[in-house]
């Protein structure tokens, strides 16, 4: 099945190495019978991704990464596998496409000489202010 990122970018969901694991937490003896959480590990080095995107999702600054560029993540927010798995996905989906946006570069801006000036006019404002504050001096 096909994992739709962009409209023109799509992974094969088989390129994720989906685990079913116990899941954490509560739940009293059923917790300890059954795998209801997911252990997802995308090796984004061997994904079928385009390459300035790799490296894109290999320089985040991401504790999911590990040294080795494998993208780890743990879903155990249902109680189900599949509503696990589903999550797991989704949110792997949600992590390649935040990476596919661009940042537009910055525009450096100057400050205007209007502003300058009010500026002026404000400390001068200011300064007469505490000015008239002082002791008078006979």
């Amino acid at each position: 099945m096909e994992l739709k990122i962009t409209p023109s970018l799509s992974i094969d969901d088989a390129e994720a190495d989906l685990q079913a694991i116990r899941a954490q937490g509560s739940g009293g003896q059923n917790v300890n019978k059954v795998s209801s959480a997911i252990h997802l590990r995308f090796d984004i080095g061997a994904s079928s991704l385009p390459e300035k995107l790799k490296e894109k999702l290999l320089q985040t600054k991401d504790n999911r990464v590990t040294n080795e560029g494998v993208f780890v993540l743990k879903a155990q927010s249902y109680r189900t596998q599949e509503q696990n798995r589903e999550d797991a996905l989704a949110r792997l989906v949600e992590w390649i496409k935040a990476a596919t946006i661009e940042q537009k570069p910055r525009r450096e801006t100057k400050v205007s000489r209007a502003v300058k000036a009010r500026r002026g006019d404000v400390k001068k404002q200011q300064s007469a202010k505490k000015t008239m504050r002082k002791k008078v001096e006979f």
